[in-house]
């Protein structure tokens, strides 16, 4: 089984919720090709702010001037992505760390001028990708990506993750973040949606912000055919052996999925 799994960076902040995560990670069921997509949104944040620059949004993408930039190198494509891979060696998993700009595995291209350099993802190097999980090693991808004209790219993470599933051929992405799932329009956990119900969420105002940034990259996902999507709590004990043996956690979305009578479930 192919899969990805984008850990939100909440998660990677702190070694109570890194090393459990990166354990369970390594220890996958043999026969898993997992690809791991990482951001580090707070981490940027502090590093900005520590050297006051100021953090500015627009629809919930950061403007990336030059200066944010070069932060976006040394935090995500450098601590961050390093501090990941060393947890999970530290389990025994034979982790690789990357950025889209390796070998061209994530081509971009600017977003808008409003945003500075906020790029699209417009290709991925899917051989790169299979090379390296034929091999039995496991990637650690940083949102950033390139173009061929050698300019580099802050990319939104869950829009990473989607690219590299949909180009990779995953049966599943896993959106490890810190909350504990979708919400509906009373407020309790949703445990199932098919991309239709995320579209309306959205359209409704009930999902925004960062989850509505999460439903868009997991619909793109199921519609260009990756199997299930599933939006869960990274920090919940044993997450990853509940999502991969059938357990219930989180909200998953595919289209394989019939609602019944009631819309909401606890």
């Amino acid at each position: 089984m192919r899969m990805v799994i984008k850990l939100g960076g909440t998660l990677l902040d702190q070694p109570k919720t890194l090393k459990p995560l990166a354990a369970q990670i390594a220890a996958l069921p043999a026969g898993t090709q997992p690809v791991v997509v990482h951001g580090g949104g707070r981490q940027m944040t502090k590093f900005l702010e520590e050297r006051g620059v100021e953090s500015r949004f627009v629809n919930g993408l950061r403007v990336t001037t030059p200066e944010v930039l070069d932060a976006v190198l040394k935090i995500f494509a450098g601590s961050v992505n390093k501090q990941l891979v060393a947890a999970l060696v530290a389990e025994g998993a034979p982790a690789v760390g990357l950025s889209g700009i390796d070998a061209k595995l994530a081509e971009a291209r600017q977003m808008s001028a409003e945003l500075g350099a906020v790029g699209r993802i417009t290709r991925v190097n899917a051989e790169l990708l299979e090379a390296l999980t034929e091999a039995g090693f496991l990637p650690v991808v940083a949102c950033v990506a390139g173009d061929a004209d050698g300019r580099i790219y802050n990319v939104n993470a869950d829009q990473m993750a989607s690219a590299l599933a949909i180009a990779f051929g995953a049966d599943r992405l896993l959106f490890l973040t810190d909350v504990e799932g979708v919400r509906g329009a009373g407020g309790a956990i949703l445990s199932h949606l098919t991309p239709d119900d995320a579209k309306k969420l959205i359209a409704s105002g009930v999902a925004a912000g960062g989850m509505q940034a999460k439903l868009e990259a997991a619909c793109e996902a199921v519609d260009q055919g990756v199997s299930e999507v599933v939006i869960a709590p990274g920090a919940a004990s044993g997450i990853l052996d509940r999502l991969t043996t059938g357990g219930a956690a989180g909200t998953r979305l595919s289209w394989d999925w019939e609602p019944e009578d009631e819309e909401e479930d606890e």
